[in-house]
């Protein structure tokens, strides 16, 4: 009777357990989607009505492969090409929309004020963890909350303040003066001292340089070996997050998964290689003089930890994730907005011509330039924000609810995400004019608050307290590889040149970027 009782009670368990399953199951893939889209609804919120499971992504990945199997004209647009769902979305049902990426409803911000209060309250606007993949795209700081981002924050910020910056200037420098020299030799001794070139794999590359050298000091070629690792990373991390997210699908073991985890490992391997080496030579007593991002970062962390004990320092598996995440992000947009740029100045020849006249005005060209120098350079600047404006780096941010909000237009329930489309807002006429499309440095003359009239409709590195901690970093970058690149030749746009922005880990060019440089 004893056993018999027994299986009669494992059996109620385990039918328990498979309808806890169902529920939560069923709860997932249609009742909680289904809730949320009816409270969205009701806060005067419109879409498309939810699809079980897939939600908008079928036809945004159709939409996607349609929009970026055709170039653009100049000028043209770039909006439906690089976002195109959720262009569409807003055109069809207004500023007030959502879409639906598998059962997570996301709304999509463009409002300014409410994009404000949103990247203010980032404690309680964190990004998501949605998708199986997340953690190839945000990792260390990008992926902190609370007081670990804060921690994480306060040791990082010293590397990246002015007097640091300064001294990394040479390394900047010597990369931009290695790849000119690759230029001037393939124009030597052609008609004109003229070449058509690709330029687009040149930024990728000396981009990589100029970051590996900053980081890593002397270990720079280990640094360099880092970004081809991570390269094929980003695209497998772009793949699975155009496809359906299934939770826990990341640990299967498909080819797929075990080739993203062998990249990870790698990765983590060579950056603990030289975080090491660094922290021996330090503990050897050598002088290791802080130039180099990580030995800035190490004598911040061993400052922190001296002060206030050892909970209160970055683990080496921490600096790990730090670094990687710079090195994504850093690379990235600078070599985004370096391609653009040339673009820009190969396109706009009065503006290539005002920005070398400054360039030669401002800067002594028998010296290497300098800090004082280059943030002189008003010109180049203008010309950099609109690049920036433009063809965004970073075309969307995302953040979730994970309580019910109230905001100062609506309320929000807790699971949603929340979209800030970037290049949309930047591309928006109602903030910036009927001459939103066309490319007028002179927007910017009298500096970024004055262009937007304090609204946040100009946000290239973010906002608020989490704004970008690399933006000096790579607008120094920028504005020394415009001015030495200027000092030497004269861009064109080639006859060649197709014009196709890709919404990749960044704003790429699909087709590279044909320019033809004429030595001066």
């Amino acid at each position: 009777m004893d056993g018999m009782t027994n299986k009669i009670s494992i059996g109620a368990l385990v039918l328990a357990g498979l309808w806890v399953l169902v529920w939560r199951s069923l709860n997932w893939v249609w009742l909680g989607p289904k809730k949320l889209e009816k409270y969205l609804r009701q806060q005067g919120f419109s879409g498309n009505s939810y699809r079980i499971l897939v939600g908008d992504m079928k036809e945004s990945n159709d939409m996607d492969r349609s929009a970026q199997s055709h170039p653009l004209p100049l000028g043209a647009d770039i909006l439906p090409r690089m976002m195109p769902f959720i262009h569409r979305t807003v055109k069809k049902y207004g500023k007030r929309c959502f879409t639906w990426y598998g059962p997570y409803p996301n709304v999509i911000v463009t409002e300014p004020e409410t994009v404000r209060e949103i990247l203010s309250r980032h404690e309680v606007f964190p990004k998501p963890k949605i998708g199986s993949h997340n953690h190839v795209f945000v990792s260390g700081l990008l992926d902190h909350e609370g007081h670990l981002w804060s921690k994480h924050r306060s040791i990082l910020n010293p590397s990246f303040r002015t007097d640091n910056l300064k001294n990394i200037l040479p390394a900047f420098d010597l990369s931009c003066k290695e790849m000119l020299q690759q230029w001037e030799t393939l124009a030597e001794g052609t008609r004109g001292s003229s070449m058509e070139i690709d330029s687009w794999p040149y930024c990728l590359e000396v981009s990589k340089h100029m970051l590996a050298r900053a980081a890593f000091g002397d270990r720079y070629k280990d640094g360099i070996k880092i970004f081809e690792i991570q390269q094929e990373q980003i695209d497998l991390g772009l793949r699975a997050i155009r496809s359906v997210y299934i939770p826990g699908s990341r640990f299967l073991p498909t080819k797929f998964n075990k080739r993203l985890r062998g990249t990870e490992r790698e990765m983590r391997a060579m950056f603990k290689a030289m975080i090491e080496a660094k922290e021996k030579e330090i503990n050897r007593g050598e002088d290791v003089k802080s130039t180099d991002l990580l030995s800035s970062m190490l004598a911040s962390n061993a400052k922190m930890i001296k002060e206030q004990g050892p909970e209160s320092g970055l683990t080496i598996e921490d600096m790990i994730d730090d670094c990687k995440a710079f090195y994504l992000a850093g690379q990235n947009v600078t070599s985004s907005l370096l391609v653009w740029s040339l673009v820009s100045l190969g396109q706009h020849q009065d503006w290539q011509e005002k920005a070398r006249d400054e360039v030669f005005r401002v800067l002594n060209t028998n010296d290497d330039p300098d800090f004082d120098g280059l943030s002189h350079l008003k010109i180049i600047t203008m010309i950099l924000y609109e690049v920036l404006r433009l063809y965004s780096p970073a075309y969307f941010t995302c953040r979730i609810t994970e309580q019910e909000l109230k905001l100062e237009r609506f309320s929000l329930p807790a699971g949603v995400v929340l979209t800030l489309p970037m290049l949309m807002i930047h591309h928006d006429p109602d903030l910036w004019g009927n001459d939103v499309k066309e490319f007028k440095p002179e927007r910017f003359s009298n500096g970024v608050a004055t262009t937007t009239k304090g609204r946040l409709s100009f946000l290239p590195f973010s906002s608020g307290p989490r704004t970008c901690i690399g933006q000096s970093f790579s607008m120094l970058e920028a504005k020394l590889f415009l001015a030495r690149v200027l000092q030497r030749f004269r861009l064109e746009l080639s006859p060649a040149y197709i014009h196709a922005p890709f919404p990749a880990a960044t704003t790429f060019p699909q087709h590279g970027a044909h320019i033809i440089i004429h030595k001066i």
